[in-house]
């Protein structure tokens, strides 16, 4: 039975790991992660994953952390640190019971590639390994060779920063004119509380100035009667700058009409 962890403002968007009983713990066979996070962008510390690793060592279970927007953050100075670079830190080469999965789809733009990785502990994907060989389907020879190109090129990587740089800086202050919005630590969405109701909010939105935003209940699980998605909307930012700053401007006038 899967239990879901409410991330939302009070707790930085971060799971808080010590509100989980220790009956939960013991019985937990995979913990997922996501960092930087889906929607918000939140990055987890080195020391709340090293918490991680320590609950996977005392109640033996798997730590998979899904890390595709790594490479999308503010200050080339400071990326983000992933679970095995913690491993790391923490003297632990192994990467016993942690797996991290990585992607084309946000640091190169390749969503339709559907190329990525999975690196960490080696026992876990000897049988992953093996499992995909018999259960999946080999990649086209001229998606392997793009996503080749891709993987090994930084450039691009660099300059697609940058454009999200660009385009938070010139976004943000606009909608804040009318909206509780945050720069994110790192991805290329923002997350920003609603005036009213999230899915009223999209459904106007997408009527009155042709601007799509998704529901923040969407993109959660209610946990005791509670959704953390609830008056907020995601906003992706992947279209040109000049078409997000137009968007953000409808949805200033939006609000202040509504």
């Amino acid at each position: 039975t899967p239990v879901y962890l409410p991330c939302d403002g009070s707790n930085g968007f971060i799971p808080d790991f010590d509100a989980v009983p220790e009956s939960v713990w013991r019985d937990c066979q995979v913990l997922f992660l996501c960092s930087p996070g889906n929607p918000s962008g939140a990055v987890m510390p080195r020391e709340t994953l090293t918490k991680v690793i320590e609950l996977a060592d005392r109640h033996d279970f798997i730590v998979a952390s899904d890390e595709c927007y790594s490479e999308l953050y503010p200050d080339e100075s400071n990326p983000p640190e992933g679970l095995l670079q913690t491993c790391a830190a923490i003297g632990r080469h192994d990467f016993a019971r942690c797996v991290v999965f990585h992607s084309l789809s946000k640091r190169s733009n390749l969503p339709g590639l559907r190329s990525g990785f999975v690196a960490g502990d080696a026992s876990i994907l000897k049988g992953y390994l093996n499992y995909r060989t018999y259960h999946g389907c080999a990649m086209p020879v001229h998606n392997q060779l793009a996503s080749i190109a891709a993987w090994q090129d930084e450039d691009h990587v660099r300059e697609n920063r940058a454009a999200y740089r660009a385009k938070f800086e010139a976004i943000v202050p606009i909608l804040r004119e009318v909206m509780n919005v945050d720069f994110p630590d790192a991805g290329f969405y923002l997350w920003p509380e609603t005036p009213i109701d999230d899915e009223a909010f999209a459904r106007e939105l997408s009527a009155q100035q042709n601007v799509h935003v998704l529901p923040g209940r969407y993109l959660s699980r209610t946990v005791d009667g509670y959704n953390p998605g609830e008056n907020r909307v995601r906003m992706a930012l992947v279209a040109p700058l000049e078409e997000c700053v137009e968007a953000a401007r409808r949805i200033v006038e939006f609000v202040k009409a509504n």
